[in-house]
């Protein structure tokens, strides 16, 4: 059924009601969506959740079969989409370059292609940590190399939105670092930016927000925190304890949460939900240095995917 609210025109992204169908298969089955403006959002699902298709729907590259994507301000099946797309940053999954063209004359390339400034490109080259190889050809670039040539592309021309496909693929932790470090000074000059990635913990503590998919449709939507509220997933309590104090210790935590604390080795495990947090603390209290350690686990974004798209 489609959405009768309106897009908000003040939203980088907004979308209702998209679907996309190929023949009898709902690749995307009626997505309701505000994206807003300089926000980093992610998005998540198994392969075949629909995440690809929506991706280019909203890039228009692919048209929806029904709904209304308005991208930029303006409609993404409408005239002034044009001009609203020389403000999109695009980086697919799968980076597709010219092996016999130097890293800047690949910039060069793209950048014709986007009308951007050619004066642009080593400063960027330079960015994404690039600036030694600038000369060297594309085939002598390891995998990690061109995905950073692919997000300097991305990066042509200003744009106020972007769309990052898989964009660590390839990436060692300090190229992964520093990319994020990058979206987060882009963020801060008011760019959006939407993400999707396979590697959950890393997104976990970088995305303002993110959506779930599953079987074309949007199963949770809000930040991390949100999410867990939402799940109601509990909280793990691991206690290292003195030895000859498990089961009073047990028995305090049973009658403060109504939980059964489980044995291991050196203490106690106690998974419960997260409004008896505090009571937790205070059932350990009288305990005192008798609790050597406490280790509190909060529900990962691992957790919470398989939890809403299973």
């Amino acid at each position: 059924m489609a959405s009768t609210s309106p897009v908000d025109a003040q939203a980088a992204v907004s979308l209702r009601g998209v679907t996309k169908y190929y023949g009898a298969v709902h690749a995307v089955d009626g997505v309701d969506l505000d994206i807003a403006r300089g926000e980093i959002f992610g998005l998540i699902g198994h392969n075949g959740a629909g995440k690809s298709t929506l991706f280019k729907m909203m890039l228009g590259l692919e048209a929806a079969t029904s709904g209304d994507i308005v991208l930029g301000g303006a409609p993404v099946r409408g005239r002034g989409f044009r001009a609203a797309r020389r403000h999109i940053g695009y980086l697919p999954e799968n980076v597709v370059l010219y092996d016999n063209l130097s890293g800047l004359e690949t910039l060069h390339f793209f950048a014709r292609l986007k009308h951007a400034p050619l004066e642009q490109c080593p400063g960027l080259l330079e960015r994404v940590g690039l600036a030694h190889a600038l000369k060297r050809p594309v085939r002598e670039y390891s995998k990690g190399m061109r995905q950073r040539l692919g997000f300097a592309q991305a990066l042509l021309g200003a744009p106020q939105v972007l769309f990052l496909d898989e964009p660590t693929n390839g990436l060692d932790p300090q190229a992964i670092r520093d990319f994020y470090a990058t979206l987060r000074t882009l963020q801060a000059g008011g760019v959006t930016v939407v993400i999707t990635s396979h590697i959950l913990a890393e997104l976990q503590e970088r995305v303002d927000r993110l959506a779930i998919m599953a079987n074309g449709r949007i199963q949770a939507l809000g930040s991390v925190q949100a999410l867990r509220d939402q799940a109601q997933m509990p909280l793990v309590f691991d206690l290292a304890l003195e030895p000859g104090c498990a089961q009073a210790v047990s028995e305090a935590l049973h009658g403060a949460t109504g939980a059964a604390a489980e044995p291991t080795t050196g203490g106690l495990r106690l998974a419960c939900p997260r409004e008896h947090k505090m009571a937790v603390l205070a059932a350990l209290a009288p305990f005192g240095t008798q609790v050597r350690d406490l280790a509190l686990r909060e529900p990962s974004l691992e957790d919470l995917f398989f939890g809403f798209s299973d």
